[in-house]
Formats: structure tokens, sequence, C-alpha cells
């Protein structure tokens, strides 16, 4: 199976990679960066057409080079990823948080959202099914901290903001950069941690029936 891998941020392809590799090591993958993307929308605060029309010519030439399915890891861009899950459909495309989140809804209760880009936490929380009590967490200057190449800085901050977490019964981290940091966050808090890698690796491998 030869799965493409979309990304906004630079950071992702290597907790991607890691996931793949402990849980579908036979999957050949393929990785497309733009990390412009990310910074665009910092910059213009909302999604806009021009957005979509660039994940719609990265999802064509990723599926023009033999895909078999897609793995978007960028969380802030769920109508971009919709309008290409029409686009090519049957092909399967994830959305980076849908397994996650799926996943986090069946634990139920109140599920902590930690995340280091602050658009993120406002387009993923309409993606949980009523019943599930969301409580959003900002780790601010963990992603400049990541940015600026301090990588332990980045996981200390995650663990930090995580403690205000420590009333739920699961923290799920929003992005596949915050992956790396989820044995600090787990420490910190004693409680379940749930990745976007680990959980869109599972799910991906299930609907291919690999």
């Amino acid at each position: 199976m030869r799965i493409a891998l979309i990304h906004a941020l630079r950071h992702s392809p290597p907790p991607t990679e890691a996931a793949f590799a402990r849980l579908w090591p036979e999957a050949v993958l393929m990785n497309l960066l733009d990390d412009s993307l990310s910074a665009d929308l910092a910059r213009d605060g909302t999604l806009t057409p021009a957005m979509t029309d660039r994940f719609l010519t990265l999802s064509r030439y990723a599926r023009g080079t033999g895909a078999d399915a897609i793995l978007f890891t960028c969380s802030a861009f769920g109508p971009c990823i919709e309008a290409v899950a029409a686009e090519m459909a049957p092909m399967p495309v994830l959305k980076p948080n849908e397994a996650m989140v799926a996943d986090a809804a069946a634990i139920g209760g109140r599920i902590g959202l930690l995340a280091t880009f602050p658009l993120t936490l406002e387009s993923m929380l309409p993606e949980f099914p009523p019943g599930v009590t969301v409580v959003p967490c900002l780790a601010e200057g963990a992603l400049e901290a990541l940015n600026r190449g301090d990588a332990e800085a980045h996981d200390r901050l995650a663990a930090e903001a995580a403690r205000r977490l420590a009333d739920c019964d699961a923290i799920a981290l929003s992005q596949f950069s915050l992956a790396r940091a989820a044995p600090l966050v787990a420490a910190a808090t004693g409680k379940p941690v749930l990745t976007t890698p680990d959980s869109a690796v599972k799910a991906l491998r299930a609907r291919l029936g690999a």
C-alpha cells in the first residue's frame, strides 16, 4: 500500500513516520510538505478558497503518483480536506483528527484537548460528537520553541499546560507535532493520552484492510 502524507508543518513528518514504523511498517510512504500553508493561515486567521485549491493540487499530485490513500497531518484545515475527500472518492482520505476524535468519543466523559496552534482548537472542537465534554487547552510558547529547534522546551511546555487537564478522563494531543510530548504529558497528568498519528495509522490500516 502506498500512502501519501500531506503536511502543513515541517514538524509533522517525523512523528507520522514513527507511528507507521511501529504500527504499519509494510506501508510505503510518500511525504508532501507545504509549510507555507500554516504560516498563511496564521497570517490570514481564516481558511480561504485559495487554500482549498492548494490542497486539491497537492492531492491530485499524490493520486497521480499511484497513492492508495491520503493522510493529512494538518489539523486546522478541516474544510479544505473535506473538499479533497469529495473529489478523491472513493480513494480513502483521512483527516488528521478523525480517528483520534473517534477514539476519544469511545472513552467519553471529559476529554482534554491540548494544542500548540490556537486555530487548531477552534477548528477541532466542532468535530467532537454530542455527549463528549471537550476541555480545550493551549500550550503557549510550545510551537515557537519547536520552531526554533528546542524540542525539549516544546515537550516541557506541553506537559506543564496538560496539568490543567488533570481532571479529564483522557487527554487528546490535537497535532501530529505534539505526539512527541505524549510520554511527558502522560507522566504529568497520569491520564491516558491519545495521539493523532497513532489513531490515524490504525484507522487507515483498518480501512484499507491491510
